[in-house]
């Protein structure tokens, strides 16, 4: 090739710096905060004894800064650097990259405020309301468009695997994202699911498991397969194993997520269509580990003294753990023993601390000396920080395991006379305290790692220099000439729009056959008879739940086994929960199940439960809410908000918003007042207390109204 047919171009080292320091600051905070709850488990004094700082606040910050701010921006720096160098391409637009950034940067901003301040959908991974929403999907879009935009005018013909992975995961989190964040506002920073119950539940873990899938899980196999074979330097295993890995991977993953939601009210056809296709996830998902660890066949020497590849081998490792035990908890044995305990927590951390975490240590100790042309200033460093972490792993879930099997076992058990050995929900919270604070110094163990990371990268940056505009040359792209025998991927490769087509259809299919006929086809939800919409002030006090973030502790969903029926009363229903938006199931019982709690105790009780909880359950490690009491509610949303649910099919009367549904709250609140007056409690109707009393007391009340509870089905049209 003659050097005048060359084209010269750079590539832009700064938005990768950038999003790499975004990195690291938010993996600190969310790891931070991320302690902090693990602490809150066994010291209720952690709590901070404000609103601001409760565990069902801060948990959903945690979640979203170690997801979307350190993961988010770890994949960002990961694409922005290795996509134009496998395109011998600079990124299509500069603007769109910083649009991308500070956008992002902003978004992680307003959750970090508004989740403490109680503002919240309370919906797993997907918490933030509306105007947030809206930014994400934004900020996303001008990411993919950057993308795509550099493909078009891309170098190189062929579109390595790692591509491919990139493209996969632009697209289905914005199906995802847009899909289950449809939502009716009431203000500004309140909304109201589209989808109630059954459906919510149903559209939330289709996102849920595939915000896991695509977000946490593709885009990081993409960076594996382009960071591992360069940090080996060798070419990666098998290239027809990646094929199957990829499209496999992407059509199976979609269908898996109603196994969050095994022996709920969920129909059941859905139930066993998430099961079957979890089962199957094992092959593509080890397709991928395997093709990654036998890229460093007999490499293995390099990989006993380089800290780099030491964090991708455990990374792989534990994403091939993760992706075995994802499928064993979708059996409905295994199921039934584990969900609702902390072998869950302990499953998501091995892929979260593990694959993500490792794999993005690996990646940034590889980026950083070579973006300041010098050599990592410490190998030692870089090992302790290998060491630190990986105890920190284990000393984080092997807890976490053993707590669930004690869990499960004394929730499960029943002594000679056939009654509940343990019938105390607070027996089991408190024997797995010792395994909180084993999680919590794993916790520690793995932060003091990363923070010898950044000593390390800061070093590194001391003693070199850094290559803003990296300097590159190719020939320009030519129209390829057809080939025969050519293998049929390589042809899909050369068209990147065709192959995104193909990649969302193939993402659309699952989960349009698993979500359409459950929104559609009545049947699926049977109605019953005695459900009615929340009262006024009883709705106030729904959202004053979510507020608080309780659903992180306590679920609403009693299923249909003898244990949970002897110990809290009739299992769930379908039609139970054809007015609640969002739907609160839950996914954690750190606290006992609420489906069934109302009028089981008396409305003082709430109070002093709510006041100190200590009182009223001696060792709780339940935070108090105290500020109930006194915090007064003006009322003022609570018109827009019965507007709002009547858009979306909530039958109040007409009008009722206009004035009768202020008179019946003051009703019912005076009523609740009067009542804790008669039992020597002095509180005003207006505080959030009763409000939230009257939520707790209408929990599970409706189809005791029912004689013989029975359901009626309304047929398809």
């Amino acid at each position: 090739m003659s050097e005048s047919l060359l084209e010269k171009f750079s590539y832009d080292n700064k938005i990768v710096k950038y999003f790499g320091a975004a990195t690291i600051i938010w993996g600190v905070v969310g790891m931070l905060v991320g302690i902090l709850a693990a602490t809150q488990l066994f010291l209720p004094e952690a709590n901070l004894g404000n609103p601001y700082t409760t565990f069902g606040r801060i948990r959903p910050l945690h979640t979203n800064a170690v997801i979307f701010a350190f993961v988010g921006n770890a994949i960002f720096a990961g694409v922005y650097y290795s996509m134009p160098r496998l395109l011998k391409a600079r990124m299509w637009s500069d603007t769109l990259s910083w649009i991308n950034f500070w956008g992002w940067q902003l978004i992680i901003l307003a959750a970090a405020i508004t989740l403490p301040l109680g503002l919240t959908t309370s919906k797993e991974y997907a918490e933030l309301e509306w105007p947030i929403d809206i930014a994400i999907a934004v900020v996303w879009v001008a990411f993919g468009a950057n993308m795509i935009g550099t493909l078009i005018k891309r170098r190189e013909r062929h579109m390595y695997v790692a591509i491919w992975f990139y493209l996969a995961s632009f697209v289905t989190v914005a199906v995802l994202h847009i899909f289950n964040s449809l939502e009716l506002p009431v203000s500004l920073f309140k909304s109201y699911s589209a989808y109630a119950g059954v459906q919510d539940a149903l559209v939330q873990w289709w996102y849920g498991h595939n915000a896991v899938a695509f977000f946490l899980t593709t885009p990081y196999l993409g960076l594996m397969y382009y960071y591992l074979p360069k940090a080996a330097n060798r070419p990666i295993y098998s290239y027809k194993l990646s094929i199957i890995h990829f499209w496999a991977l992407i059509f199976i993953y979609i269908w898996a997520g109603p196994h969050h939601l095994l022996y709920t009210a969920l129909p059941n056809w859905a139930q066993v269509l998430g099961v079957a296709f979890s089962i199957m996830l094992i092959a593509p998902s080890w397709g991928g580990m395997v093709n990654g660890l036998l890229t460093l066949r007999g490499a293995w020497d390099k990989v006993r003294v380089d800290p780099v590849l030491k964090f991708m081998v455990v990374a792989v490792t534990a994403y091939g753990m993760a992706t075995f035990e994802g499928p064993l908890l979708s059996l409905k044995s295994v199921n039934a023993i584990a969900h609702y305990t902390d072998w869950i927590v302990a499953h998501v951390h091995i892929g979260g601390l593990g694959w993500n975490g490792f794999l993005t240590f690996g990646m940034l100790y590889w980026l950083w000396p070579r973006m300041w042309n010098t050599k990592l200033y410490s190998v030692k460093l870089a090992n302790t920080h290998f060491w630190l972490g990986t105890l920190g792993i284990l000393f984080y879930a092997l807890p976490m395991y053993v707590a669930a099997l004690t869990q499960s076992l004394m929730w499960k058990e029943f002594n000679e006379m056939g009654r509940l050995a343990y019938p105390n929900f607070l027996e089991t919270t408190l024997e797995i305290v010792p395994m909180y604070m084993f999680r919590a110094f794993g916790g520690v163990l793995y932060l003091s790692g990363t923070l010898i990371m950044i000593y390390n990268l800061v070093k590194t940056t001391k003693v070199g220099t850094f290559v803003a505009e990296e300097p590159d040359e190719a020939p320009a792209l030519t129209k390829p000439k057809a080939q025969k025998g050519e293998y049929w991927h390589h042809v899909w490769e050369r068209k990147p729009i065709f192959f995104t087509v193909l990649a969302t259809v193939a993402i659309l299919i699952g989960g349009a056959i698993e979500i359409i006929p459950t929104i559609l086809v009545k049947s699926n939800v049977p109605t019953i008879s005695s459900v009615e919409p929340y009262t006024p002030l009883e709705l106030q006090g729904r959202d004053i739940y979510i507020k608080n973030g309780c659903v992180g502790c306590h679920s609403q969903m009693i299923r249909p086994f003898r244990s949970e029926t002897e110990r809290y009363g009739e299992y769930s229903k379908a039609g139970e929960f054809v007015y609640d938006r969002p739907f609160l199931w839950g996914s954690k019982r750190t606290g006992p199940d609420l489906h069934r709690v109302g009028g089981k105790y008396p409305d003082s009780w709430h109070y002093h439960h709510m006041l100190d909880p200590r009182t009223m359950s001696p060792g709780s490690t339940m935070p108090a809410y105290d500020w109930m009491i006194t915090e007064t509610m003006d009322h003022e949303d609570l018109p827009a908000k019965i507007r709002t649910l009547q858009k979306l099919g909530v039958p109040y009367p007409e009008g009722y918003a206009d004035g009768a549904a202020m008179e019946d709250l003051n009703v019912q609140a005076n009523e609740i007042a009067t009542g804790l007056k008669e039992a020597n409690i002095e509180v005003l109707p207006n505080t959030e207390i009763v409000a939230l009393i009257a939520y707790l007391q209408r929990l599970g009340t409706d189809i005791k109204k029912l004689d013989a509870p029975t359901e009626s089905t309304s047929e398809a049209k």
